[in-house]
């Protein structure tokens, strides 16, 4: 199985639904209905759309099996979550990353584990002595642009 590599935008909702084809790897329709029927108040016709919407967008791949369609992901789960960070990041001040990862990790909920491999990252990561602004003028607070 083939996965794309390029990133693809999807929306909060199609996330959900991603979620759930990447935890069963192979899944029908009904068998994401009555998932997310647990946690979302969604009607099947909702979700028939959004996976309409992920079929087009090359998110899911479709096999038909007799009347139905099996849906296998596309695009794996961590390309995923790394392109939606590196999104995230473009979107804010070079020089407020280390913050905004700083307010990531408080707010985050982790294991003894996560917490030891974030240390070892931050053990491991070379500095730089200064970070260079990637605002346009007016966007953010530093000197760059006075």
């Amino acid at each position: 199985m083939t996965m794309t590599v390029t990133p693809i935008k999807i929306s909060d909702s199609e996330w959900e639904v991603m979620r759930v084809i990447w935890t069963q790897e192979a899944t029908t329709a009904q068998e994401i209905i009555a998932i997310l029927g647990q946690t979302m108040d969604w009607k099947p016709a909702t979700i028939k759309t959004l996976l309409g919407r992920l079929v087009k967008k090359e998110a899911v791949r479709t096999e038909q099996s007799g009347k139905k369609y099996i849906y296998y992901p596309a695009i794996s789960e961590s390309a995923t979550v790394k392109s939606a960070t590196e999104n995230l990041f473009s979107h804010i001040c070079a020089k407020r990353i280390g913050e905004t990862i700083s307010e990531l990790i408080e707010e985050a909920q982790l294991t003894p584990e996560n917490v030891a491999i974030l240390q070892e990252q931050l053990a491991s990561k070379e500095t730089v002595a200064t970070i260079e602004c990637n605002c346009i003028p007016g966007q953010c607070e530093c000197t760059h642009h006075k």
